[in-house]
């Protein structure tokens, strides 16, 4: 069964830092597009990072210098490294893979990835 699980959110003071963990089965992420987004109250689903088949990577402006993604193709989990956190990053994350995007281009783009994890909540405390 094909699945993505989150894990690693939780709460943190500003300028804190966490990892989140996205383990998968069912299928192996080498060789896809991976990328986390999240979505605060009110507001959509908005594309945080992403790695592309090809190898390059997209970070929006907002984590720029501060979120850092990556892959182990070994243990079939993608990250996310987020330091520096600010309350303005509080909100629920979710990874997600897409098997058709070649580049990082439309990255921030939720509707071409085809697979969703459950989301892990990031409450970042001021």
């Amino acid at each position: 069964q094909l699945q993505l699980v989150e894990s690693g959110g939780g709460l943190v003071q500003t300028g804190g830092s966490l990892r989140l963990s996205c383990e998968a089965s069912g299928f192996t992420l080498n060789g896809i597009t991976i990328g986390w987004f999240r979505q605060a109250p009110g507001k959509e689903r908005e594309g945080v990072s992403c790695i592309s088949r090809l190898g390059s990577t997209y970070y929006a402006d907002s984590g720029k210098g501060r979120f850092t993604i990556s892959r182990d193709n070994d243990k079939n989990t993608m990250y996310l490294q987020m330091n520096f956190l600010k309350p303005d990053d509080t909100a629920i994350y979710y990874c997600a893979i897409s098997r058709t995007l070649l580049s990082s281009v439309q990255c921030d783009m939720p509707q071409r990835f085809d697979e969703w994890g459950q989301g892990t909540q990031v409450t970042v405390s001021s």
